[in-house]
């Protein structure tokens, strides 16, 4: 319980440093949301216009710090990350809303393919240690996953899309397509999906690999593995419930983290293919000095992170009970 209690009021109190930084972040840069939209108007704006665009983003110049600091909390408890410059009106959220389910898709399922493939992959290379599988993959990907993730795509689009012609290029479905729940239309949206999908993870399962057999290597070694060898359990069960089980712990942390950045997503894998995600919408964010969108995007990514955090402090807590007893 004390462990528990530890744990959530960590979480809170990153949580609330997290917001605060967010909060001044903004406000020290020079200028507002509104000067930055009008910028593109090159000054040729009267007052009238600007005022009332500050009004539309919640601007108040003549407002305290505190008291501005005090309704951001409100308006974030409220759901209310203000108005995006670069899809003016649309709200913030409304704006988060369209490219967080491309990105949860996409990133989070090559996310979790990798780390599952690459842990396997890695337990058994160790668990063969000296074999061809041992001998081979580890160095292979670790190799590749050195390579940038725009060059993986761009190879991938020049290979499978250009060359074979087998895979669509870029976007996540046809322009001509109509969203809708039809087989065509998934089918459409997975063969677009392949090639970024694909990128991420061959780039990202090197890493895994490596370090699920250093682990591994290591767990093996331990006396209650040679026990269970003693006792003539089936080498399959030693492998998974007794080396491959602890040696994951480690790893719980480093996927928790990726888990947390899949709402970013892979930002250069998205601009490469023009995919819809969130991570496209970051770097447009950027370019087009949306500060509302900014403001909301990084803190939705902390928050993501923290909570993939947490949980993982569960699970290792619960998987290896002696991580539960510190003073």
């Amino acid at each position: 319980m004390k462990f528990l209690v530890r744990r959530v009021g960590f979480l809170l109190a990153a949580l609330w440093a997290a917001v605060t930084v967010n909060f001044f972040i903004p406000r020290l840069m020079p200028g507002n949301p509104a000067e930055a939209m009008m910028a593109t108007f090159r000054g040729h704006v009267n007052p009238a216009a600007l005022h009332a665009l500050e009004v539309a983003f919640g601007i108040n110049t003549k407002e305290s710090l505190l008291s501005a600091y005090v309704q951001y909390l409100g308006n974030l408890l409220h759901g209310n990350f203000g108005i995006s410059t670069s899809s003016f009106p649309d709200p913030v959220t409304t704006v988060i809303a369209r490219g967080l389910p491309w990105s949860l898709g996409l990133v989070g399922l090559s996310t979790v393919l990798g780390f599952v493939i690459g842990t396997s992959l890695g337990a058994l290379a160790a668990w063969r240690r000296g074999g061809w599988l041992d001998n081979v993959l580890p160095p292979v990907f670790v190799i590749i996953s050195a390579f940038p993730y725009f060059w993986v795509g761009l190879l991938s689009i020049w290979l499978f899309a250009l060359t074979l012609n087998w895979l669509p290029i870029i976007g996540a479905f046809n322009a001509t397509a109509v969203p809708n729940w039809s087989w065509s239309f998934v089918h459409d949206v997975l063969m677009h999906a392949i090639l970024p999908s694909f990128t991420i993870l061959v780039t990202s399962i090197g890493g895994w690999i490596l370090t699920m057999r250093n682990n591994m290597i290591t767990v093996v070694a331990e006396d209650y593995v040679k026990m269970a060898r003693a006792k003539g359990l089936r080498p399959r069960r030693i492998l998974w419930q007794y080396a491959g089980r602890n040696a994951l712990l480690p790893n719980l942390t480093g996927f928790a983290m990726s888990l947390g950045f899949v709402i970013s997503g892979a930002i250069l894998v998205e601009y490469v293919f023009n995919y819809p995600g969130v991570g496209f919408m970051l770097l447009q964010a950027v370019q087009s000095q949306d500060y509302p969108l900014m403001q909301a995007l990084f803190l939705l990514i902390t928050v993501a992170v923290l909570l993939a955090i947490f949980i993982s402090d569960i699970a290792t807590a619960l998987l290896d009970p002696r991580t539960r007893g510190g003073k």
